[in-house]
Order: structure tokens, then C-alpha cells, then sequence
């Protein structure tokens, strides 16, 4: 009995339907609700375009904490770093022994007189962060990437964004670099920067660095309150190779804060700033034009050739 009635409701069911669509009144589905806020992502932070510091050398110690090796030969006068003598501070406790090493023979090279080598005088290309050294960057803001464009030497950087690091990625001129937003913060990631080349150095004192170097930068866009104090620091221990700060610069400072580690090289973790400012002229572009015979007494300098033409 049971099974005939619900045979007679389904029956009876498919009779109405039929008789509402034929008169034009069929069955619909309640309309979802039009109130509901759909929430999008915030927009990542403008960082296109091209950018300059101006710093030799380029790091900003920080305010306090472990900071990078500094120079111990300073200008007469004004006490900033002498760009012409690269005595790196050997002393300085974030280094391994070896590597300190290290810094105290290129600083005696310096103080004899003779410029040693390095990637940027050699035109070999520049590990990071010693390719920071580069006074201008041009960014580029791509939906998967990010692209750094240096104004010297035709070096290009690309980060690949929201994406883990390479499980097993060979090492590489710049490491592998993977990047995401934290709100209005981009966060690079490096390692596996190569260390099997001429000059694997950090900095112009001849730092070195192993094959666990992990460097983390962080770019943020920030007002002059926010970057006076690093700017103020910049100045006192770094020569200003593009001149004083411009006074009427009313832009956007753009903030890039590293942490640098090494367990193969450095004693602790340790951070450094620097700050950059948007740069409305023409981007120039700098050609590397290495002297084979301007090192050491005019011996060899190690730098990129052919023995035979490969073309």
C-alpha cells in the first residue's frame, strides 16, 4: 500500500510540473543573496620603476645588533667611508675566523696600495647582495615575477613569486629567488648562490660566503620619517657617490631591509638597510670595460674570455 501511494505522489508531481511549464510558470531556484561582500585582495604596493641610493658602500649598518663589515679607512674631513682604501673591519664579530681571515689580506692589499679584484672591476657577474652595489635598479612587477634591471653591466635579477625554492635547482649566479606580498611588504627569499666562480664575495672587502648563504629582503614603501634615520646613518658611514640627499625629494623612500646569514662564514645572523629614491631621469645604462692587466701588479685578473672565438 505504501509503495502504490508514493508512486501516486511522484506521479501527481510530475503532472504539476509539466502543467507549469506549459504555462509559462516554472520552477526556480531561490536568487542567492546580492548582499554578500565578495573581499579581493589588497593590490600590491607600486614598486615599478627605476630607483637609486647613491651609497659606497651600499649597506646602512643598523641602528643596533649585528651589522656588516664596515670600512676601516675613513675620508680626512668628513669621516666616511674612503672609497679609495678597502679596509674591511676584520674584527668584526659576526665572522668565522677563516673569514675574517679573509677580510684582514684584502685589507693589506688595500693598504699597499693595490686594488684587489672583485665581480663589479672584473665584470664577472655579482652574487647578492654584493649586486646591490649597483647604484640604480629598475623593478619590474609582473603577475608571477619580479624583474630587477641594474644599470651596470647588463645584470638582471628575477624573482619568482608565490612559489616554494627549487628542491634541487643548481647553484647560480643570483641564487634562487622566490618572493611573495605581506601586505604592503614584498619578501625575497635567496640561497643557492653559487660559490664555484672567481671573487665570491659579498661586499667590496672581500667578505666571503659558502654555499648556506640565505639572504632575506624586505621592500616597503616609507615616508622620510620612517627612512631619515637610516638615511641619517647612511650618511655618516658611507661616501655619497650620487651627492647629499636632494632636500625638495618629496616621493616615496623605498625601504629594502636585509637579514643575511651563513653558518659556513658569519658567527650570527645579521641585518643591514638601504634606502633608495624614485628616480624620474633617464635610466642609464653603465657598460662594464674591464683592464686584464690593472690587479696585482699587472697580472692577470682572472676575467671572462675565450681562447678561440665561438662564433
Amino acid at each position: 500500500m505504501n509503495v502504490r501511494r508514493n508512486l501516486l505522489s511522484l506521479a501527481m508531481i510530475s503532472l504539476l510540473s509539466v502543467i507549469a511549464l506549459a504555462s509559462g510558470q516554472g520552477f526556480r531556484l531561490a536568487a542567492a543573496p546580492t548582499n554578500v561582500a565578495v573581499q579581493s585582495p589588497a593590490p600590491a604596493p607600486d614598486f615599478s620603476g627605476v630607483w637609486r641610493h647613491g651609497n659606497l658602500p651600499w649597506f646602512i649598518p643598523p641602528a643596533s645588533g649585528p651589522g656588516p663589515v664596515t670600512n676601516l679607512s675613513r675620508e680626512k674631513g668628513t669621516g666616511v667611508s674612503d672609497y679609495s682604501s678597502l679596509v674591511g673591519d676584520y674584527k668584526n664579530p659576526i665572522l668565522q675566523p677563516w673569514a675574517a681571515d679573509v677580510v684582514r689580506r684584502k685589507g693589506e692589499l688595500s693598504l699597499a696600495g693595490l686594488v684587489f679584484p672583485n665581480p663589479a672591476n672584473t665584470c664577472w657577474p655579482e652574487p647578492v647582495p654584493f649586486l646591490f652595489k649597483h647604484a640604480a635598479m629598475q623593478m619590474l612587477q609582473l603577475p608571477d615575477q619580479i624583474v630587477m634591471l641594474f644599470n651596470e653591466n647588463h645584470e638582471v635579477r628575477r624573482v619568482r613569486l608565490n612559489q616554494p625554492h627549487a628542491v634541487e635547482a643548481a647553484p647560480s649566479w643570483h641564487g634562487d629567488a622566490v618572493g611573495h606580498y605581506e601586505g604592503d611588504t614584498l619578501v625575497i627569499d635567496t640561497v643557492g648562490v653559487r660559490t664555484d666562480r672567481p671573487h665570491a664575495m659579498i661586499d667590496l672587502f672581500g667578505t666571503p660566503y659558502t654555499e648556506k648563504l640565505h639572504v632575506s629582503e624586505r621592500y616597503r614603501l616609507v615616508d622620510y620619517a620612517d627612512a631619515k634615520d637610516a638615511m641619517q646613518r647612511g650618511t655618516k658611514e658611507n661616501r655619497r657617490a650620487g651627492g647629499p640627499y636632494n632636500p625638495n625629494y618629496d616621493d616615496k623612500y623605498l625601504q629594502v631591509l636585509f637579514t643575511i646569514e651563513d653558518p659556513g662564514a658569519f658567527t650570527t645572523p645579521w641585518t643591514a638597510v638601504m634606502i633608495y629614491l624614485r628616480d624620474r631621469d633617464e635610466f642609464a645604462e653603465v657598460v662594464c670595460a674591464e683592464g686584464r692587466f690593472g690587479f696585482h701588479n699587472h697580472e692577470g685578473a682572472d676575467l671572462p674570455h675565450a681562447d678561440k672565438p665561438d662564433f
